[in-house]
């Protein structure tokens, strides 16, 4: 049985303010609404408010000038990055990708992908995990997890490259539909076999992109895990300093 996992009403706020960044609605350079405008606008307490604004100042879609109030940077060149791999991800054929993979079977979800996938502790979800290749050196290590419901029927659990994305794969069999998706970075240290995969030395943390695909409603029809050596990334941003 799932669990639906609602965002908290602050996280749900910065993601309205920042689908209007992107769409427009508030361009870059200009001043976002008060925090007494969003209040009556949203229906939001003020303490939900400001918790939404410095969480997305804190990301740097917008930044507080002396003097001018709250304004919008525009989309950051990091969640750019982030936004490119998480797309790749979802939209990857294996068959066309250079790389291999490593295996593919029903295991134990791990903690923060339960979280993700709205799943107690211990269910059993389906893992397909690919290690992506250039030039023949490793460059990202990519596991994507299937709520157990979702793959019966479908060739995602057959443990040989997937003609055609995982996405589409589910869109096509099961009938549903992908709607957004969340996007978390962290870093932490590899376990042995994530650094003897992507063949990292002692001590080299990875770069994680933890992918959430969800329908409309925001169930999560799939979670996709991204690691990435922290030593071979570069991310750049670009701002104005007045």
């Amino acid at each position: 049985m799932a669990y639906e996992v609602e965002p908290p009403k602050y996280v749900r706020l910065a993601q309205t303010i920042q689908r209007r960044i992107e769409d427009g609605t508030y361009a870059p350079g200009t001043r976002v609404p008060s925090e007494n405008q969003l209040v009556q606008s949203f229906g939001m307490s003020r303490p939900t408010v400001v918790r939404a604004l410095e969480l997305l100042k804190r990301d740097g879609w917008l930044e507080s000038r002396q003097g001018f109030g709250t304004i919008v940077r525009g989309r950051p060149a990091v969640v750019a990055e982030k936004d490119r791999r998480g797309r790749e991800a979802l939209e990857r054929d294996e068959t066309m990708t250079s790389g291999r993979l490593i295996g593919v079977g029903e295991e134990p979800v791990p903690a923060r992908v339960a979280s993700a996938l709205g799943l107690p502790k211990g269910a059993k979800v389906l893992a397909r995990r690919f290690l992506v290749e250039e030039d023949g050196e490793p460059v990202e290590l990519v596991t994507s997890y299937f709520p157990a419901d979702l793959v019966d029927g479908t060739e995602l659990p057959v443990d040989e490259p997937l003609i055609g994305s995982g996405r589409a794969h589910l869109e096509a069999r099961k009938k549903v539909r992908f709607d957004h998706v969340t996007e978390r970075v962290s870093a932490r240290l590899p376990d042995a076999e994530v650094a003897r995969l992507l063949g990292l030395p002692d001590g080299v943390p990875v770069l994680s992109v933890l992918v959430i695909a969800c329908d409309a409603s925001g169930r999560a029809l799939q979670v996709s895990d991204v690691l990435l050596p922290a030593d071979r990334q570069e991310l750049e941003d670009t701002y104005r300093l007045n």
